[in-house]
């Protein structure tokens, strides 16, 4: 058994070489770009943490790691605020992001998969940097520690005990009896649809630059673009068509794209989570494209259709890319997106929010409360896919919707201490915890969070986050519960 320091160490070094590995690309592309200064940067941040890490796993690399739930918990939550800690290093480091806290914000923002930017001239920065912004989509989309898993099988990490503490969504389904298989599967099927995804994209006439970054946005529904007007800044139906195909499937479980190889699309369709997920996307998007048509506010009828489709698979998906200035759009339109903010996308996605599984487990509850009133002597169980849903699993349910709207209530407060008015203040807050991108009234999708005092765009960042972790994962940490074992 190893002891506490062991593990420890044997972690760091892990988290240190996976670090140092994933800025490699970035280095790559300013070295292809002739950037002197990103070059010089990124080589100052990942030569230590190469060197430290490779003495950090050396030293403990026959140590097999068993780690009790509780601590599991501890390390995701260290090792998510650690990657955006260091990962902030060459955007503050090269001078790309002068301020320390405003580079710390966008990684978290870049991890999270959120895609809230302080930049107000983003295409002044450096390519290599504007990738290194996008990979942080990328590898935090499918989660930092299934991807260690995926990569480093034999680090002797108990990859399910810790990774289900990181995964969005109520459950982490094994796809195979290893763990370690079950994670690299999904890799290979997320680096295989961000190949497609590129592949397309330079078909309607993407260079590889802007369909790596693009794509690394779009399949980890983050929304970071190196283009001020973002998606709007490409005028190719077949491209946006490409973004909103592309959405769509990557807020879907992907675990379902597995039953619909060894079992046909027929049965995939079969899920319950999956039909509510269209239905919050289709329904919703008709509705906004009718509004647009008859208020006069799109061109045309193509326009309407498709800006509300791509809007809406933005919002729900939490990718929170953007053609259009939708606060321009009618307040009813305006405010279907919104409510989108509080559905998110499938459990076991790479989309944040509360998840579409949550939200329907909810709605039941609530039609059961409403029939128990009319009869108090009925006994319904709450059925998800014709299996029941225990009782434990409703409460879970019930508890972090109700922390959520606590922990957004709670952040509001803290963020109106800038004296920004209502819309702009609690849309910051659910953009962030949501991880979806762009608000609304001063932080739309034409604007950004620069205008936050340093102070609140730390909370912002923690929120992202702790979002992205599904809140219990990181707030526990503040419990005195936690750190007592005799009450854990």
């Amino acid at each position: 058994m190893a002891s506490r320091r062991e593990t420890i160490f044997k972690l760091s070094g892990i988290f240190m070489l996976l670090l140092a590995l994933s800025m490699v690309p970035s280095l790559l592309a300013a070295l292809y770009y002739r950037e002197t200064t990103s070059i010089t940067t990124f080589l100052s941040v990942i030569t230590p943490l190469f060197l430290a890490g490779g003495v950090l796993y050396q030293l403990t690399r026959e140590v097999e790691i068993r780690i009790k739930m509780r601590y599991g918990f501890l390390i995701v939550s260290l090792a998510w605020l650690t990657f955006s800690l260091v990962g902030a290093l060459p955007l503050f480091l090269s001078g790309a992001i002068p301020n320390y806290v405003d580079a710390f914000f966008e990684t978290c923002s870049g991890f999270s998969t959120t895609g809230a930017t302080i930049l107000t001239d983003i295409e002044s920065l450096p390519k290599s940097m504007l990738f290194w912004r996008s990979f942080t989509h990328w590898l935090g989309g499918m989660g930092i520690i299934v991807f260690i898993t995926a990569i480093l099988p034999s680090t002797g990490v108990e990859g399910q005990l810790i990774a289900s503490a990181e995964t969005p969504g109520p459950t982490m389904d094994k796809l195979t009896p290893k763990y370690s298989d079950t994670a690299r599967n999904l890799y290979l099927l997320y680096l295989g649809i961000t190949l497609v995804e590129i592949v397309l994209l330079m078909i309607g006439g993407l260079n590889l630059y802007d369909a790596l970054v693009h794509s690394f946005g779009t399949v980890g529904t983050g929304g970071f673009s190196s283009y001020a007007e973002n998606i709007g800044h490409f005028t190719s139906p077949f491209v946006i068509w490409v973004f909103i195909v592309f959405m769509i499937m990557c807020g879907v479980n992907f675990n379902l794209y597995f039953v619909m190889f060894r079992q046909g699309i027929r049965q995939m369709f079969k899920d319950s989570e999956l039909r509510w997920y269209f239905g919050f996307i289709f329904v919703p998007a008709a509705l906004i494209a009718v509004t647009l048509i008859a208020t006069g506010t799109a061109k045309s009828i193509y326009a309407a259709v498709t800006d509300a489709l791509f809007h809406v698979a933005a919002m729900i998906t939490t990718t929170g890319y953007g053609t259009v200035d939708f606060t321009e759009w009618p307040t009813f339109a305006q405010m279907l997106l919104f409510f989108l903010f509080f559905v998110g996308a499938s459990t076991s996605s790479t989309g944040g929010g509360i998840k579409v599984l949550r939200i329907m487990i909810c709605l039941k509850l609530i039609r059961r409360g409403i029939k128990h009133k009319i009869h108090p002597n009925m006994v319904q169980t709450i059925k998800v896919n014709d299996r029941p849903v225990s009782q434990e699993v409703a409460t879970n349910i019930a508890n972090f919707i109700f922390f959520y709207i606590v922990i957004v209530i709670i952040s509001s407060l803290l963020i109106g201490i800038n004296g920004f008015d209502l819309v702009t203040t609690v849309s910051s807050v659910l953009t962030c915890i949501g991880n979806v991108g762009p608000g609304f009234a001063l932080i739309g999708p034409a604007d950004n969070f620069s205008i936050f005092s340093g102070f609140s765009k730390a909370i912002l960042a923690i929120l992202m986050i702790a979002g992205r972790l599904e809140l219990f994962t990181f707030f526990m940490l503040f419990s005195k519960h936690y750190w007592n074992p005799d009450k854990m």
